[in-house]
């Protein structure tokens, strides 16, 4: 979504200035302006005549989601900040405060759907634009990190239940995400393997004692199923 505006000032330079800050723009890189009027001094400050620019500005498609992510939550009038970092090749929007929590919903199902639709925003194509794939992840309150660690200490415990009562156990449902966390934390415990049943919102991962026939074809398999 292009950014546009029509700006004067003394000079060409303030005018761009002015233009990265009305626009939004990280620098004066990242807008493409065009001289519509040149400055005049004019004599004895009499006649004198400002520059006059127009300049244009394209949001890229991480800054186009973290726009996204502020207007929902200013229209919500929640009190929280939001910020955008790196995360490797990713981009990590992260949204913190105490009114943030509404955010969540029950197992990450709320921000699950906020994430989905940043990424919309980062990744919709207008005709005409050329923009590269780019994927957003949201966080709040730190909740992903918390959730890993709660589910990492989940299949710990659903392992050694496996390997004490030799029966195998079955885990609530899960999205792709956290049933990965499930089949890579179980993946350190020896003698337990891991397979998921089940279709679309409703597919759960199962614990069981591995054996000598099913060792090659469970787990590993379960690595390529996201």
């Amino acid at each position: 979504m292009k950014k546009q505006t029509i700006l004067t000032a003394k000079t060409v330079e303030e005018a761009v200035a002015k233009a990265v800050l009305e626009l939004g723009a990280p620098n004066a890189e990242a807008i493409v302006y065009t001289v519509l009027e040149e400055p005049k001094k004019g004599f004895l400050g009499l006649g004198a005549v400002p520059a006059k620019i127009e300049a244009t500005y394209t949001p890229a498609g991480a800054e186009l989601a973290l726009e996204f992510i502020r207007n929902l939550i200013r229209g919500m009038g929640l009190d929280a900040t939001v910020e955008m970092t790196e995360d490797g090749e990713n981009k990590l929007i992260r949204v913190m405060g105490e009114s943030a929590g509404v955010l969540i919903g029950h197992h990450g199902d709320t921000l699950d759907s906020l994430q989905y639709l940043a990424n919309l925003a980062a990744n919709k194509k207008v005709a005409g634009e050329k923009r590269e794939f780019c994927r957003i992840t949201v966080d709040v309150e730190n909740y992903r990190g918390k959730r890993e660690e709660t589910l990492r200490a989940l299949a710990r415990r659903t392992a050694e239940k496996v390997l004490r009562y030799k029966k195998s156990q079955t885990l609530e449902p899960m999205n792709p995400y956290e049933r990965r966390i499930i089949h890579s934390e179980v993946q350190k415990v020896e003698g337990v393997s891991t397979n998921s049943i089940g279709s679309e919102n409703n597919r759960r991962v199962v614990l069981y004692l591995e054996d000598t026939a099913t060792t090659a074809s469970s787990s590993r398999s379960e690595d390529y199923e996201f």
